[in-house]
């Protein structure tokens, strides 16, 4: 190798971390048993009080029905249930509404007017 030949050094660029540092979301899905528990006892994180499917399990588990009960009256699965079911569950609002009407709930979806955040 010659002398003409040379490599570039690639420096890293880097920034300080703020401190404090900002709280991070749950990387982790909470159990349902936990979730259930802070939410009765109102100790439960703000961004995770409406989690859309432990409250549809909630509902279940209040009008005494199993996966497979509610699967029959909503013309479904019983997997499709247990999905629904989970965190990050991710119904449509149409499945949404039949699993109230079938547990004896009303859904009622809201937009409410609050402050902007930045």
């Amino acid at each position: 190798m010659g002398a003409g030949n040379s490599r570039a050094v690639i420096e890293p660029r880097w920034r300080p971390l703020p401190y404090p540092l900002p709280r991070l979301p749950r990387r982790r899905p909470r159990a349902y048993e936990e979730w259930a528990a802070l939410r009765q006892w109102g100790k439960l994180p703000a961004a995770e009080r409406h989690e859309p499917g432990y409250l549809l399990r909630q509902a279940r588990e209040a009008a005494g029905l199993t996966q497979a009960d509610l699967a029959g009256r909503l013309g479904c699965s019983q997997q499709a249930v247990a999905q629904a079911e989970r965190w990050g569950g991710n119904p449509t609002f149409a499945f949404a509404t039949a699993w109230a009407e079938a547990t004896g709930h009303r859904f009622e979806p809201r937009l409410v007017r609050g402050s902007r955040r930045a």
